[in-house]
């Protein structure tokens, strides 16, 4: 899934296309969208909030968009060949210079003023580490209120802060020195708020793009732990670990030796085919 910096950069890339322009022509497959009621409308802006994005316009609604695992935001100018199948476009918007379509989305839903405001998930997220003025202080607040639940659980938590996916959840911890089955009381302030500095600027670098790193020693190694379950630690060489965290079963990579429990109790067990 998308995590909060590759939505951003979507942001991004889409403004200069979109912003301030006309809509000539809309189409897709969304049940939820009046794709009729689009044309002639102007986007006024786009918004990126967490894991969704918002296409603002000129009479107030918004298109609000979730790519989920496997969606994506494309342009094409006119003409050219699309790199996807026409029947996966739940969206597409055309302008006097190009199309942008949207590929198979999670969430595509047209919204009025009211609707947003009321939105059962966009009404209920925290504060988006990418956002221009982020409160660390009300971020910790938020986190206190789940202080029985591990941080590698916590961190995931789009009401407490929004942005952070299963990759920055892993590699974050590894960074820090945290168990990800550490309860949230373990931190004290400092602590998280060092987390949630790290987690804003890891974010802000990647939005350069186009890939995802969280190493910066020019070795051509993006990540720390990430996807290298059974591999060695690059710190200590201990075989890095993978664990299901939480109701979605969401996967923690960690190393048990750079991130033990601080209070010496046991961690849970890796899963059984990453016992090797």
């Amino acid at each position: 899934m998308p995590e909060g910096d590759t939505i951003h950069r979507t942001a991004i890339t889409l403004r200069p296309w979109l912003v301030g322009k006309k809509i000539l022509a809309a189409d897709g497959w969304s049940d939820w969208l009046e794709f009729a009621s689009l044309v002639d409308r102007e986007v006024t802006a786009i918004e990126a909030r967490g894991k969704h994005l918002l296409l603002h316009l000129d009479d107030a609604r918004v298109v609000h968009g979730h790519s989920g695992m496997t969606g994506s935001w494309h342009l094409y100018p006119h003409g050219e060949r699309w790199l996807k199948p026409a029947r996966r476009a739940a969206l597409v918007l055309e302008t006097d210079q190009l199309a942008v379509v949207f590929f198979n989305p999670n969430v595509l839903e047209l919204l009025s003023p009211t609707q947003l405001r009321r939105h059962p998930h966009l009404s209920r997220l925290g504060p988006d580490l990418l956002g221009e003025q982020l409160d660390v202080e009300e971020v910790i607040a938020r986190f206190r209120t789940q202080n029985h639940a591990p941080i590698g659980e916590a961190v995931m938590n789009q009401t407490l802060c929004c942005g952070i996916g299963n990759i920055y959840k892993s590699e974050l911890l590894f960074l820090q020195n945290i168990d990800p089955f550490a309860p949230v009381a373990q931190l004290d302030d400092l602590a998280l708020a060092d987390l949630l500095d790290l987690a804003r600027d890891l974010m802000q670098h990647n939005l350069q793009g186009p890939t995802r790193t969280t190493r910066f020693a020019g070795d051509g190694g993006k990540l720390w732990v990430y996807g290298r379950r059974g591999e060695p630690c690059y710190l200590c060489g201990t075989n890095i670990r993978l664990r299901r965290q939480g109701d979605l079963g969401r996967t923690t990579y960690w190393c048990s030796s750079c991130q033990p429990p601080a209070d010496g109790s046991t961690q849970p067990q890796a899963e059984e085919h990453d016992q090797a």
